[in-house]
């Protein structure tokens, strides 16, 4: 990370973020004072069990400024940063240790030490606590982060949440006119366990017991609640631009639905939602023209990836869907899958669901909704052209760009701007 000098230099001008932290070192004599041990193995510990990040020992974090290490305790300070990584980090980490020269405002290059830690495969403890990176400062995991991490980096664990047993789950609760949609001519004769594992709907047990799979419930139960509390979609639609009411305010809220079911259904209701409780306005150039807020593509793009990428380990968090007056938000628990950012969305595929993404593109479209204009016949297409249509139809209809967002490294935010429906005619 920050490979060449030139890089570097630039991101300490810039500051602090979550993959940057700055130290400046204090000696006592032949002791380093600052950064104290445990300081230092909370920063690391952090990086590691976030997506990696560089420490430079050297530099003020206030300023910005480099100050150095004294030529003479470059090797204590080293020595420090190894002992920390060996020995007050469990398991330990094993970093890039570099020593190289950076330039003083005086134009006077000063040693520095350059700590460049890996995102790492486990979860990392330091001083008998597990911190993170959340933007420029390191954070305690709640309990609930702190499970779903180790589950996610636990050595044995060698399938993805979406194909896991749900342990108290039983086949028959799986409703057969979900699961036989999927069948083809050559699975016709499988037997039912058989063709369910095929497609990642089912497996067995440590037991040999046959149960459903995580997405054997999300796609072919009328209800995945039962096993997945959050596996919804909350709507509300608010009258005004901002979902606290006035005082002198009544009926703030126009409408509201949890919405569940197999997640494509949850996909076809939301999009009715929004139908619903979205303004169409209409313009005159040739005959009538209707206009309304959102472009239902790109609703319905923002729709199907939500259920499909977000993070169902995440117990306690829901997809939301929020309408304003001026706007539309859709939060989907869980950050980017892998090394995903939000910059490299429209370049680049990474599925956190690979069963789910399978199956949900197997699934027709919603039925009844002629509004729905697409150039596909299923829910997805796995070629990664989602974003896309989102950012360029919602950018072509309301003249504004969608945005998207990630919240305290644990959750995806996409705000669609709304048309103006309430225009001057052409």
């Amino acid at each position: 990370m920050f490979d060449s000098r030139t890089e570097l230099i630039e991101k300490i001008r810039l500051g602090e973020d979550s993959f940057l932290e700055l130290k400046e070192v204090r000696l006592a004599g032949d002791r380093v004072v600052a950064p104290s041990r445990d300081d230092l193995a909370d920063e690391l510990a952090a990086f590691a069990n976030s997506r990696g990040g560089v420490c430079v020992l050297g530099v003020d974090d206030m300023s910005r400024e480099v100050l150095g290490i004294p030529l003479e305790q470059l090797d204590r300070v080293e020595a420090l940063a190894r002992e920390v990584c060996n020995d007050s980090i469990r398991p330990p980490i094993a970093p890039t240790i570099e020593r190289l020269q950076l330039t003083s405002p005086l134009g006077v290059d000063l040693p520095v030490v350059k700590v460049d830690v890996p995102r790492s495969l486990f979860v990392h403890q330091s001083r008998g606590r597990y911190f993170h990176r959340i933007g420029s400062s390191k954070r305690e995991m709640s309990p609930e982060y702190l499970a779903r991490l180790f589950q996610q980096r636990s050595q044995s664990r060698i399938i993805r949440f979406d194909e896991q047993v749900v342990p108290s789950g039983a086949l028959d609760e799986l409703d057969e006119d979900l699961w036989a949609r999927f069948a083809t001519r050559s699975s016709a004769m499988d037997a039912r366990e058989v063709f369910l594992n095929k497609l990642g709907l089912a497996r067995q047990d440590e037991d040999g017991t046959w149960r459903p799979t995580v997405s054997g419930v999300l796609m072919a139960s009328q209800d995945p609640r039962k096993y997945l509390p959050n596996a919804f979609i909350q709507a509300v639609a608010y009258r005004g631009d901002s979902s606290t009411p006035a005082a002198e305010a009544s009926g703030y809220q126009l409408d509201a639905a949890d919405i569940v079911g197999p997640l494509d259904r949850q996909v076809g209701e939301a999009l009715r939602f929004v139908m619903r409780n979205m303004r169409v306005g209409a313009r005159k150039d040739v005959g009538r023209r209707d206009v309304p807020q959102y472009d239902l593509a790109a609703v319905f793009e923002a729709l199907v990836n939500a259920v499909a990428h977000r993070d169902y380990a995440i117990y306690g968090s829901k997809i939301r869907l929020r309408m304003y007056s001026d706007r539309l938000e859709l939060f989907s628990p869980g950050a980017l899958a892998n090394t995903m950012t939000v910059e490299s969305l429209t370049l680049r595929q990474s599925a956190r669901n690979e069963v789910l993404t399978s199956l949900l593109a197997r699934c027709p479209l919603p039925g009844n909704l002629p509004e729905l204009q697409s150039d596909r016949g299923t829910m997805m297409d796995k070629r990664g052209e989602g974003v896309r249509i989102i950012l360029e139809r919602t950018e072509a209809l309301s003249g504004k760009r969608a945005e998207y967002r990630i919240l305290d490294g644990e959750e995806l935010q996409l705000i669609l701007p709304a048309a103006d429906t309430d225009g001057p005619s052409d």
